[in-house]
């Protein structure tokens, strides 16, 4: 999930056309992008559009932003989303284990009622000083957790930190990626606000890739294809972890634990990063399918 574009729930006109775009998910969006006034008759536009969809998206992961805990709309957002066609709901704000049970619940209640037989996942939010300090908690709570997303806007503002902050944009990102860590999840990083600036999405887009973030998201599908340029693995990377791997095949058949490749000292944790790396690629058919 390379690159995530945000949807608003209340323009219909748009998702067809995003549906039809590059970006690997689309992150259809009840809360930020939807005014409150409009809320109810957005989430009832975005359900009748669900319905209409089978499990099969063209290879699209499918998520949809709902409010969060404690507004009155929570409850609504989740009974109209459980559908077949949606792969995760991403979850505002989360500050506890207890939050994430919580949605964990609303979820198991409306599928039952609806009779779905795959569980939809969770995308959990960190955007809160609360939500930082407990982030592994929060990625642990429960099964449906499948990422953390980070998130600045509410998490620097009310604050007072500038988001063009690097070192505190990188502070952030690094927390957040070692709570996935912990939990053996994957994180996707924040958005960049400022449509116009190609530059600034794509450096901090970098960063995030080296510190392990599978993608970032998108406001705008102008920046799409610098996320999923950023995050496809690199020509050389894909012939080192080759490499790698089939050295780790011949020191496993000599019944050898370290090895060495391209003067570098492998074991397991190298291995294991080499074949999620062809795995990456063989997805996106830049390595033949073994």
């Amino acid at each position: 999930m390379r690159s995530k574009l945000f949807v608003p729930a209340s323009r219909p006109e748009l998702y067809a056309k995003a549906l039809a775009g590059e970006a690997d998910a689309i992150s259809f969006d009840l809360e930020d992008a939807v005014e409150e006034s409009r809320k109810g008759a957005a989430r009832a536009t975005l359900e009748a559009f669900l319905a209409t969809r089978s499990g099969e998206q063209g290879g699209k992961v499918i998520i949809v932003r709902v409010n969060g805990l404690g507004t009155p709309h929570f409850d609504a957002d989740i009974a109209a989303v459980s559908r077949p066609g949606v792969d995760m709901v991403n979850v505002p704000k989360p500050e506890s284990a207890d939050d994430i049970r919580a949605v964990a619940a609303a979820l198991e209640r409306h599928e039952k009622q609806r009779g779905l037989g795959r569980p939809i996942g969770i995308l959990a939010n960190i955007e809160s000083p609360r939500g930082i300090r407990r982030a592994a908690e929060i990625a642990t709570a429960h099964p449906r957790v499948l990422g953390l997303q980070l998130g600045l806007g509410d998490l620097f503002e009310p604050a007072g930190i500038d988001r063009k902050d690097a070192q505190a944009v990188h502070g952030m990102q690094l927390a957040v990626r070692l709570a996935a860590a912990e939990a053996g999840l994957w994180a996707c990083d924040t958005v960049w606000g400022t449509v116009n600036d190609p530059d600034g999405y794509t450096r901090e887009a970098e960063a995030a890739r080296r510190l392990g973030y599978i993608g970032k998201s998108c406001i705008h599908p102008t920046q799409v294809p610098l996320a999923n340029a950023v995050f496809r693995p690199r020509d050389a990377e894909i012939a080192a972890a080759a490499r790698v791997v089939e050295a780790a095949r011949s020191a496993t058949a000599r019944g050898v634990g370290a090895f060495l490749v391209d003067g570098r000292m492998i074991d397991l944790p190298f291995i294991e990063r080499a074949e999620a790396i062809l795995a990456a690629a063989r997805r996106l058919g830049l390595y033949p399918v073994s």
